[in-house]
């Protein structure tokens, strides 16, 4: 059975296992404070051994490094050295998560290696702090803060990250339109210019809180009224020139309003019903009457309400 993790230690006999979601974040103008947990998984093992191995299939097998700098090893090397362990390990990822295309792969790989250096060391850190570390590693809390958590979370920064999580109210699912093709964060971010006008400003604000309602009481017309941004999105289009298209074939099939995944290029949809398998029943149909867009895979996926888990 699958547990939140809490309170769990892994001794030299026992094969630490953890599954960590995907995750999108922003949602349109949340920019770097809103995540969501998405019913898409890695799935991490770790065992103690006399030097660092890693072995990965599914996604990203051909092109993640199986190093030391790996990240799951970088993750699980500063859990380490936080609480003064010392040790290596042999590390097995089974990558769901599509890498490079705003679903949350590397925050994933962050909390998935935390989380085994903390069972193997014992340590049995809490998860906010395990939250901590791995805004620390990924430099920004919004994905991470999903991964960690589950469900919808809102984070903010006074020197120190915070993440509070929010049980969306009703039933909701996802139709993601995964591009063909990856974008950097790096390249997304330098895309954005250095100051925003006070208006854009005010808009995005309040549909940022149109949006948090809405999820938070399960209305349909205060999300769709949400999903709007002049923060981000507009500065990114010319990365992603069909993201106009993909938007309009998502809405016109049934989606309730669609986003940026993160920086893109993904398009995620949003969809909510009485309940979540309401919701995903619908997410299914909108992708099938939107499955032949150019250059993405389109196909939906539930939210995720638990978090990391240990297995």
């Amino acid at each position: 059975m699958p547990r939140r993790f809490a309170s769990r230690s892994c001794d030299d006999a026992v094969t630490a296992r953890v599954r960590v979601p995907a995750t999108s974040a922003n949602l349109g103008p949340g920019y770097d404070a809103f995540g969501l947990a998405l019913a898409l998984y890695d799935v991490f093992e770790a065992e103690p051994a006399e030097r660092w191995t890693v072995e990965i299939t599914g996604e990203g097998e051909d092109a993640l490094r199986t190093d030391e700098g790996n990240e799951v090893v970088r993750s699980m090397r500063h859990l380490f050295d936080t609480v003064g362990y010392s040790g290596a390990a042999s590390v097995r990822c089974e990558n769901g998560i599509p890498v490079g295309r705003g679903l949350g792969s590397s925050a994933a790989a962050i909390v998935g290696g935390l989380l085994l250096g903390d069972l193997i060391a014992g340590s049995e850190l809490p998860r906010e702090r395990i939250f901590e570390l791995a805004s620390e590693l990924e430099g920004h809390p919004d994905n991470v803060a999903a991964a960690v958590f589950g469900g919808f979370t809102v984070c903010w920064q006074d020197g120190a990250p915070h993440a509070a999580r929010v049980e969306p109210g009703g039933g909701f699912a996802a139709v993601i339109a995964l591009s063909d093709t990856a974008l950097s964060t790096t390249e997304a971010r330098d895309a954005l210019p250095d100051t925003v006008s006070h208006v854009d400003a005010a808009f995005t604000a309040g549909r940022a809180g149109l949006l948090a309602a809405g999820i938070t009481l399960g209305r349909s017309d205060l999300v769709a009224a949400g999903l709007v941004d002049r923060l981000h999105e507009p500065f990114r289009e010319h990365l992603m020139p069909d993201i106009g298209a993909t938007r309009d074939a998502l809405v016109s099939a049934g989606a309730i309003g669609a986003v940026l995944s993160g920086a893109g290029p993904t398009v995620l949809g949003f969809v909510m019903a009485e309940s979540d398998d309401d919701a995903l029943d619908e997410a299914l149909r909108v992708a099938t009457r939107v499955a032949e867009l150019r250059g993405r895979h389109v196909f939906a996926l539930g939210i995720d309400r638990d978090g990391a888990t240990i297995h």
